[in-house]
């Protein structure tokens, strides 16, 4: 049930910016593949919250695109303990604006086993985790962003098949696939 709060709590955002989110999805179907790539996607070994997402930092720090790492990982782990972002069924969106980011980053995480210490709002293991980070400045890319990962993860099939998907090439077809098509 909190989900679906969430979800139309980001639809309101989404459509006070003038952009729903189906046309902001049909608009920027062909983006989503600059937000969600492969070197950015990863099948957890982690078992626990805070590994799996030391795991996602440690993706982001090698890529090299983040220069300040070490407040980062401050923020990442400060936005957890306000509240979790486990957000129920199976999905976890850590999500931040950052300063020093110049475009939104998504890193994607799949334990098809699940965290069972993540906390997310309906108690169950989080199996899919996308931490969003974006600059400080960003409040309407923010959004869009978020609205538009959870446009795409409101498909109870897609999220199955991710938490399935063998390989960080499956996870971008699964993500990017345009099912309207």
């Amino acid at each position: 049930m909190r989900m679906v709060f969430f979800l139309h709590e980001l639809t309101f955002h989404a459509r006070s910016d003038c952009i729903g989110i189906n046309a902001f999805t049909k608009r920027h179907i062909m983006n989503i593949d600059k937000l969600i790539q492969e070197k950015r996607c990863i099948l957890l070994s982690s078992k626990t919250k805070n590994e799996a997402l030391y795991e996602l930092l440690d993706m982001a720090d090698s890529e090299g695109c983040i220069k300040d790492m070490e407040n980062l990982r401050k923020e990442i782990f400060y936005r957890e303990q306000i509240m979790s972002t486990g957000i129920g069924q199976g999905i976890a969106i850590p999500h931040i604006r950052f300063k020093g980011v110049k475009e939104p980053y998504i890193y994607v995480g799949v334990q098809p086993q699940g965290i069972e210490d993540y906390e997310s709002l309906d108690n169950q293991p989080v199996k899919i985790i996308l931490m969003i980070i974006v600059g400080e400045d960003q409040h309407k890319e923010y959004l869009r962003v978020l609205s538009l990962v959870v446009s795409r993860l409101k498909s109870e099939a897609l999220v199955q098949e991710l938490v399935n998907a063998g390989n960080p090439e499956t996870i971008v077809t699964l993500f990017t696939r345009d099912d309207d098509a």
